[in-house]
């Protein structure tokens, strides 16, 4: 079987990880985590960067620090992965969905600018050390919008300039939930780097992995300062058992990290292998019934996921399976789920859905052969209705 998207081990990981081992810091201290969120912050241009222990603590927490309150809605695009649903209610916030472009998958800015244009409005209120803080509230409960969660969906970007403008406009703080966009880039700005806060996941399957782990990081020193903090607990004193207020056993681990430093040392030379790989397939297998997702204009992607739209999404699935393929369908939209079928959702024509009813995930990893993923045309070009 051709694994859909697997880990790329073949830097320092053994040498690094056996450094861990051998000196015994393994846990969440040890140089390999400074140097891990050092070379991220180098990588991404961001200031700062605080290491997590997954890409869902990383986007729960920063959508706290960015001021997401209990009540508050923040929005979300329908089609993304679980986890950023998650994150907004563990706050006791409400996702609030809008549906997605047709051909990008990216949240779909025509729909939010006219939903906020006709269905908000701004109310000054003062926060907790007394600064008067404008928001944007839905007119039919009052409530606030905490926030805006952009997802760069299989590493690909929607314009950031109309909705960096649109929530400026609008009063709404920007977290990016660019976990799957490590690499990408508009108008030569890494993602993640637009808004108060962006985050990096490095699950198994992402472009790089220390199994599991994530990244918070922004510009804004204090606000770093206070990320790592809650990471590790809220601890004031590194003697005394001291805490200050509620923390998070969120930090990384040192020998986690310590992959992720070797990861980071071939991640060059992994974008330039998911670019070969997505040239191939697009050159391969375009055509008027199957296509790839769109690149937005000024858009860089990291290629992070191969996904492809077909007519026959079910049938095809069968097909890559029996023939030594393995494949994902795309995520259920978030409407559609149990938990947040009672949430709003924006649309008009259902986008998400068709996404959903369609697209294909198909192998990806960085260390495919050329002969696999000529194997993976062919099986693709093989089928038949």
């Amino acid at each position: 079987m051709i694994p859909l998207s697997i880990p790329n081990i073949s830097g320092n990981e053994w040498l690094y990880v056996k450094d861990c081992l051998d000196t015994g810091w393994i846990s969440s201290v040890g140089s390999y985590v400074n140097s891990f969120e050092e070379k991220i912050a180098e990588f991404t241009g961001a200031k700062y960067a605080v290491a997590a222990m997954n890409g869902t603590a990383a986007l729960h927490l920063s959508m706290q620090l960015a001021g997401v309150k209990r009540d508050d809605y923040v929005i979300v695009p329908d089609i993304t992965f679980i986890a950023s649903c998650n994150a907004v209610s563990y706050l006791g916030a409400e996702p609030l969905l809008i549906d997605v472009d047709k051909y990008t998958w990216q949240m779909d800015l025509d729909l939010l600018e006219s939903f906020l244009e006709e269905n908000t409005s701004l109310v000054a209120s003062n926060s907790d050390e007394g600064i008067e803080i404008v928001r944007s509230h839905l007119k039919t409960n009052g409530k606030c919008i905490g926030a805006i969660l952009p997802v760069h969906v299989l590493g690909n970007m929607v314009d950031m300039d109309r909705l960096t403008a649109i929530c400026t406009k609008y009063h709404i703080p920007v977290v990016e939930d660019s976990t799957e966009a490590l690499g990408s880039t508009f108008k030569g700005k890494h993602a993640g780097t637009f808004g108060i806060f962006g985050t990096s996941s490095f699950n198994g399957n992402k472009i790089i992995s220390t199994g599991g782990g994530g990244m918070i990081f922004t510009n804004d020193e204090n606000l770093a300062k206070k990320a790592k903090h809650l990471t590790t607990q809220a601890k004031t004193d590194p003697f005394e058992y001291d805490h200050d207020e509620i923390g998070y056993n969120y930090r990384l681990v040192n020998i986690l990290a310590a992959v992720g430093v070797a990861q980071m040392e071939q991640l060059p030379g992994f974008l330039k292998r998911k670019k070969e790989i997505d040239t191939f397939y697009r050159q391969s297998l375009e055509s008027e019934s199957l296509r790839f997702q769109q690149v937005g204009k000024h858009v860089e992607p990291n290629n992070w996921l191969h996904t492809m739209w077909v007519k026959e999404q079910r049938p095809m699935i069968e097909h890559l399976l029996k023939n030594g393929v393995q494949c994902r369908p795309f995520w259920v939209p978030m409407h559609q789920l149990q938990m947040f079928k009672d949430c709003q959702f924006i649309t008009e024509n259902q986008i998400s859905h068709q996404v959903y009813q369609h697209c294909i995930s198909i192998p990806s990893s960085t260390n495919l052969t050329d002969v696999q993923v000529e194997e993976v045309v062919r099986v693709v070009r093989g089928f038949s209705s």
